[in-house]
């Protein structure tokens, strides 16, 4: 079981950078670690969190593996958790 995290690389509100958030095993285990680091329900988005840049080195001191964007997607896939965005119709 591993808490994934990567780098603060997007820009969001508030003019802060953001990571994602994801599990590698479970979404239990996810929102489970996302309490704990005192991320809020509300920055949950299919089968990620949103997280600013300053709860970044928190995140890994608990725990979670800083990964690249990349690694962190592959393994989202991999585990079988991603749920990509439906597309909308025209």
């Amino acid at each position: 079981m591993t808490v994934l995290i990567d780098p603060p690389d997007w820009p969001g509100p508030r003019g802060l950078m953001w990571s994602h958030l994801v599990s590698d095993s479970s979404l239990e285990e996810l929102h489970a670690f996302a309490a704990r680091l005192g991320v809020p329900p509300r920055a949950f988005d299919r089968d990620h969190y949103d997280v600013p840049e300053t709860v970044h080195a928190r995140a890994v001191e608990l725990g979670a593996e800083a990964v690249s964007s990349r690694e962190l997607l592959l393994r989202l896939v991999a585990s079988g958790l991603r749920r990509r965005k439906r597309r909308q119709l025209p």
